[in-house]
This record gives C-alpha cells, structure tokens and sequence, in this order.
C-alpha cells in the first residue's frame, strides 16, 4: 500500500494561514460578541455569503486565465434586472425567467470572451468598456426604478430549510464544488490554468488560446449571471444597484485566497476561506462600531498583503527550484 506523504498534502494546502485567521478572527468575535454566534446574525451572513461565494467564484476563473472582468458586477447587475422585469411585467415563471437570465450571462461572457480573443486588445480595456455598456442598459432599462414585486415562490424558497439547514447553505457549497471539478477535472478548466501559466507553452501544446479566453469569460458571465439572479431573490427586488459595489470583493476573496493574479493558479477552497474571512471582518467592525467606509480601506490592505506575500512566495519557490538545479549540475 503507498504511503501517503502528508508533509506534502499540507505544503500543497496554501489556504491553511488563511483558514487559521478566519478561525482566530471567528473564536475572537465569539468571545467579545456573544450575539455573533446568533441564528439571526448567522443566517444574514450566510445570506451575504450565498451572492459574495459566486461572484468570487466568477472572477477566480478569469483571473487563473491571468486576466481580469471587470464587468462581474455590471453582468449581475443587468441579469439581475431583466430577471426581475420578466416575472414582474411579464409574467414569466421563475425557473424560466432565471434560465433566460442565465442565457444573457452566457452572451455577455461570449461577448467579453470574443472581444479579448480576437481583437487582441488587453481585457482590462474591454471589460471596462463592455462594463460601461452593461450598466447603460440597465440603467436605460429601468430609469434607476426597481422592480418591487417580486413572485412569493422566489424568496420563499431562498428563505427555505431543507431539514434544519438552510437553502441558501447549498447555494455557496454547490457553486464551488461545480466550479472545482470544472478547474481541475475538466479539460477546459486545466486549459485556463495552463494558459493562464504560460500562454506560449501552451499554444504549442495544442491548447487554443483564444477558445480558452472565450471559454473563462464564458463561465464568468454565467456565473456574474447567476449571482443577480441569487441576489434578486435574497432581497426581493430587483434593484437597479445590483453589483455595484461587487468589483472590489470579486478581486479580493481570490487573491487573498491565494490566487495568483499573474494567472496559473488559483484555489477554490482558499477563495471560499477568504470570502467568509471578509464576512468576518465586515462583522468586527460592525461589533466594534467603527465607521463602515474604512470598509474598503481594510479589504485594500488585506489584498495588498496578499498580493505581497504571494509575490514572496513565489520568489521563494524559484529560488527553490534554481538551487535544486545547481545541485542536480554540480
């Protein structure tokens, strides 16, 4: 029987330090806020979490291509809005209005896709643009008016419990086991990583650059999609500001979470780690009454840090690498 080398499994593991200030900042919280640990608190966090989980997740995949959507939030935000108009002007039940608006992510992120692919223009330029383009439509769209009346089938079921849990628990838990076998199993997602590595390597291997850009950007929009149409039902409006303020949070649960922005690699477990470590820190400063516009100032530093220790990291790894190189020649 092979002997299972857990020194490695561990090294392998690169969410652990991030797991255990999640955990130190969870015992802490416990003790200085006894009402943290509340049903009532707990399931709004968990409502958070359901939306915050998928547009990480959405910007993960574009970000281990080693390019960046800057439209997550204004895909979300258009989806989330035409989802609501379609039940409320028209009509339409809600499994079909949440396919159609699944469909509009899946065009949105063609179009992302193609423009980055075959123009060759960075994909920071395009998404800033089609960003642009995405919010205007929804903003033409709905005068800055929500939809109010959402059907009583859509929020009871994200307000539902399956036995004692919660739905909107599976919501976070399926997105990243779906998005992890797509990464990691599929054929597809080891081409993202593998270009997001070394795009020439990989042309000459046989992988299709371009059908992988299109692909990543593909599966961002569906999944910037799917997070409007979640946060339509976790509010019950669907309100013109959808995504607005996603951009920065979509950055951050990865990157803290070990991503690596220059493309490669990513982890969908330190992603998720990272995502309920921000919950956390929007909680203590909430407990501790500190002004909430420092928000942003915490979450920048965090990344910052992030960003750092990785870069570190990967210095440390190269050095590694070459020594062993030298040793192997000597």
């Amino acid at each position: 029987m092979k002997k299972i080398n857990y020194s490695s499994l561990v090294a392998k593991a690169d969410w652990l330090p991030i797991l255990g200030v999640t955990v130190l900042s969870l015992i802490i919280l416990s003790i200085i806020a006894p009402a943290f640990l509340t049903r009532t608190n707990l399931f709004v966090m968990l409502r958070i979490l359901s939306v915050t989980s998928i547009v990480a997740m959405a910007q993960m995949i574009v970000i281990g291509l080693g390019q960046m959507n800057l439209a997550v939030g204004a895909i979300g935000g258009l989806v989330g809005i035409l989802f609501g108009g379609m039940m409320e002007v028209y009509g339409i039940p809600v499994p079909a209005a949440a396919l159609i608006g699944l469909l509009i992510g899946v065009v949105c992120g063609i179009i992302n896709g193609a423009l980055i692919a075959y123009t060759g223009i960075n994909g920071f330029i395009i998404t800033l643009a089609t960003m642009s383009i995405y919010t205007g439509l929804n903003y033409g769209i709905t005068e800055s008016i929500p939809f109010y009346h959402m059907p009583e089938q859509l929020i009871a079921w994200y307000d539902s419990y399956l036995g004692p849990i919660p739905n909107i628990v599976f919501i976070p838990l399926v997105t990243a086991a779906l998005v992890a076998l797509f990464l990691f199993r599929h054929p597809w997602g080891r081409y993202i990583l593998a270009v997001g590595g070394n795009p020439v390597a990989a042309e000459l291997s046989g992988i299709s650059v371009r059908k992988t850009t299109l692909v990543a950007h593909t599966v961002s929009g569906t999944l910037g999609a799917l997070a409007g149409v979640v946060s339509v039902a976790r509010l019950g409006t669907a309100e013109p500001t959808i995504g607005a303020v996603w951009l920065l949070p979509s950055f951050a649960a990865p990157v803290i979470g070990g991503a690596v922005l220059a493309g490669g690699h990513v982890s969908v477990v330190g992603t998720m780690i990272a995502v309920v470590m921000i919950l956390l820190l929007e909680n203590g400063l909430f407990i501790a009454r500190t002004n909430p516009y420092y928000m942003d100032f915490f979450l920048g530093l965090l990344i910052l840090s992030a960003v750092v220790f990785n870069r570190w990291r990967t210095i440390q790894g190269e050095k590694k690498e070459a020594s062993v190189v030298i040793g192997e020649r000597v």
